[in-house]
């Protein structure tokens, strides 16, 4: 200082970052006149000392402004009164012409000495420092000042091995009130617990270590753990670390910034627990299955233990009966007693569950802290069961976020559960259907011996479209027909029905394949237009696949079409394994285009394979896979019989999660030999009708049905009859000694006769009436080279 030596009170920062701006010093003599002045105040106020010594002080200034006593207001002439340390705010000249507003403090000093020869003996110290400069330092220290004391931010220095050094007043509330006894202490020790933030999974030692290492910031580190202050709650933190510095630039610690997430980590949680459950409860369509994914769930993320109570009616998919008359059962239990599920369970009256069940809301264990919630499962204001959700005594109680989530979640899985009840009933009354439009047994048939299997699907599509049947057709021979209707649900089941029926209507018509199939087209045409006419609502199928073949054990041969399906497998004697090469026909109800039939000998034992592709592509597999693996299964077995080559082939090539419903008819064809077939080939010629009633009663009398002679005459008489009257060329005539009596006639013609009541003056018109009621059975099918009417006999009983 120029001109008496002064040095700055002590405790004044001049190169902290943090400490106050530089002040200004002057020593002032009793009268106000300047006797000192600091480098500092000529840097303030851009005066030398030369200028300003022996000046009064008061000439430097503009403005007096009073800081702590604004009533006493001077003017600049006045000069500073020095009875008491005095502060004010005033605007003082700079040398450069502007004004600087300062904040100034007038301290007076201990009296000179008496006999001060001068006068000038220093009476007073003035302190300036810039106004804004010393604001801004105040404003930093209130700023650390609450840092320390009221911030809601926990502030935490750990030193090398990141053990405690300070904390302030929040961390301290934390740490139990007592920062003494967590002094020395490390992190782990404080705060046990683990790191969330996948980026930082390593203890927090080592990242602490890392940082005063390199340096490098870590920022946003969840952790969760306990605090003393409250060990038994756990809580979330968000916190970031950075090195302190002293101030020689070496490192002393890394300063621990925290916050308190814990409700925006649970609410977090809470939304990620209830996507979760949107996206899995109800995967199963299962109402016990859908309790079991519930509680797959909830435990542990939401409590420790979740039972669910399902109504024993809505298991079977019937409608819940009223709450008093309730039969509940145990489906999911995660409280470590398996054994449970499955066991009756009843409330007694005035019990948390109960009231839970008849007031349809949420009823707890206690009215504060509970540590059980029980939940009704409610659809449409019909509760459908209970949910109780548990915590143990290490966890915390249920708060009102949680029994909104408890809510929620149990909303969902009464949903779920309805749809679930809903689709077994639904599923159960397709099944019902679909098994009762099935063949419930084959019939016993001189043409083959037969044998079937039906798979339904496990999947959630429920029952489909397959069907088979075994029809018998006249002259002893067989229909055999195998289908596939797209689509699943009560609305293939009926579909498959209504298009069995029809193929057995058309089948005794004695239609060939080609032809019943084109007219089995035509009407699945005629259903899909009705459908989107009447508006279908999607549960109805339109399509179907079909294979249909007649087999005549007289002749030993087949005929065979196709719409869209795959062929059956053919397995002659001592022949390989094969599939028939029919020609390819269109998907029933998917066009007009014509069909074709194929014939083919079939042998007496040859085995005939008919099934759906939901049989060979019923594990996962490509239809080529699983024809390959049927074809090794007919090989190895070619000698079992039909329902043991069933089960071989149903054993082999099913899988354990069947995809679609499969079909399979596995038929071993017999023939007729001579001793049971009669035919004749007669001359279109009247005389010749003796002869054939004749051969008729002949043939009778070898096979020991002289019984039947007078009506097979009567009977030959008038069908050759009418062919000779109504046709040209060749008749045949053909008897067959089977389960009954058949009467073939065959002629050129493709005329159908008609019986009818005659007149009582016509003297013909009687022939077919008469056949009629003489026979059993009676009708005619037709042949690209003519037609054959035939009549069945029942055999006399023995």
């Amino acid at each position: 200082m120029e001109g008496l030596p002064f040095t700055p009170p002590a405790g004044v920062d001049e190169g902290g970052h943090l400490g106050p701006p530089p002040a200004a010093f002057a020593l002032l003599a009793a009268d106000g006149v300047l006797v000192g002045w600091s480098r500092e105040a000529e840097a303030l106020l851009g005066y030398p000392a030369s200028e300003v010594l022996g000046r009064r002080a008061a000439d430097l200034l503009v403005t007096p402004h009073a800081d702590r006593d604004r009533s006493e207001e001077r003017r600049p002439d006045q000069g500073l009164r020095f009875g008491g340390t005095r502060s004010a705010v005033v605007d003082a000249r700079h040398r450069g012409g502007h004004t600087v507003r300062v904040a100034v403090t007038l301290r007076p000093l201990t009296p000179a000495p008496d006999g001060d020869p001068t006068g000038r003996a220093p009476s007073a110290v003035l302190m300036a420092a810039e106004l804004e400069g010393l604001r801004w330092w105040e404003t930093r220290q209130a700023m650390l000042q609450g840092l320390v004391t009221q911030s809601p931010v926990t502030l935490t220095i750990y030193g090398p091995g990141a053990r405690l050094l300070w904390a302030n007043a929040s961390s301290v509330r934390e740490l139990g009130g007592d920062l003494t006894a967590s002094l020395g202490r490390s992190m782990t020790e404080l705060f046990p617990g683990d790191v969330l933030t996948t980026q930082h999974l390593a203890p927090p030692e080592d990242f602490v270590r890392q940082i005063l290492e390199t340096g490098e910031p870590v920022i946003d580190v969840h952790f969760r753990g306990r605090a003393p202050a409250d060990p038994r709650r756990e809580r979330v933190w968000s916190s970031s670390y950075f090195r302190l510095l002293d101030g020689r630039g070496e490192p002393v610690g890394v300063c621990e910034q925290s916050i308190d997430v814990t409700d925006h980590y649970r609410a977090q949680q809470r939304l990620a627990l209830l996507a979760e459950a949107g996206a899995r409860i109800g995967a199963t369509l299962d109402p016990s299955g859908t309790a079991v994914e519930l509680a797959k769930i909830a435990v542990p993320q939401y409590a420790d233990a979740v039972l669910v109570d399902v109504a024993a009616e809505v298991l079977e998919g019937e409608e819940p009966k009223p709450v008093t008359a309730w039969d509940l059962v145990r489906v999911a239990d995660s409280d470590g007693e398996p054994s449970r599920v499955g066991e009756r369970v009843a409330y007694a009256a005035g019990s948390s569950q109960a009231e839970s069940l008849a007031g349809g809301r949420v009823t707890a264990d206690a009215a504060v802290a509970p540590t059980r919630l029980y939940v009704p499962l409610i659809v449409r204001g019909t509760p459908l069961g209970l949910v109780t959700f548990v915590r143990g005594e290490d966890s915390e109680p249920f708060d009102d976020g949680d029994r909104a989530v408890a809510e929620e979640l149990a909303s969902r899985t009464a949903v779920c559960i309805d749809n679930a009840r809903r689709y077994r009933r639904e599923r159960t009354a397709a099944f019902m259907l679909q098994r009762s439009l099935l063949p419930r047994s084959l019939p016993e048939l001189s043409a083959v011996e037969a044998a079937s299997r039906y798979l339904p699907a496990d999947s959630h599509l429920g029952a489909g479209g397959d069907w088979f049947d075994v029809i018998p057709l006249s002259g002893a021979r067989v229909g055999l027909v195998v289908g596939d209707v797209v689509g699943h649900g009560l609305g293939a089941a009926a579909t498959m029905g209504r298009l069995r029926a029809m193929v057995r209507t058309l089948a005794e018509l004695d239609l060939a394949p080609d032809e019943l199939l084109a007219r089995l087209n035509d009407q699945v045409g005629k259903d899909a237009s009705d459908q989107n006419v009447k508006g279908s609502d999607g549960s109805g199928a339109v399509g179907a696949t079909c294979v249909y073949g007649i087999y005549d054990p007289a002749s030993r041969t087949s005929t065979w079409a196709a719409a869209g399906h795959l062929p059956p497998a053919v397995v002659r004697p001592h022949g390989p394994v094969g599939f028939l090469r029919l020609p390819p026909g269109p998907p029933l109800g998917v066009g007009r285009l014509p069909y074709e039939a194929a014939e083919v000998a079939l042998p007496a034992g040859t085995l005939v394979v008919l099934f759906t592709d939901g049989l060979v592509e019923a594990r996962g597999q490509g239809a080529d896979v699983g024809l390959g693996r049927l074809a090794a299964v007919l090989e190895e077995q070619r000698e079992s019989s039909s329902d043991l080559l069933c089960a071989r082939i149903v054993a082999e090539l099913a899988s354990d999660e069947v995809r679609d419903d499969a079909t399979l008819l596995v038929v071993r064809t017999r023939e007729l030999d001579a001793r049971q077939v009669a035919a004749w080939e007669l001359p279109s010629d009247p005389a010749l009708v003796a002869r054939a009633r004749a051969m008729a009663a002949e043939q009778l009398g070898r096979w020991g049905l002289d019984d039947l002679a007078f009506t097979t005459e009567l009977v030959v008489s008038e069908l050759v009859t009418n062919a000779i009257r109504h046709a040209s060329g060749p008749i045949g005539l053909r008897l067959i000694r089977d389960r009954s009596l058949i009467c073939e006639v065959s002629d050129s013609q493709h005329t159908s006769p008609h019986a009818r009541y005659a007149g009582n003056d016509e003297e013909g018109g009687r022939g077919l009436f008469m056949v009629a009621q003489l026979t059993e059975h009676w009708g005619t099918r037709y042949m690209p080279t003519g037609k054959t009417i035939w009549a069945e006999q029942a055999l006399p009983v023995p």
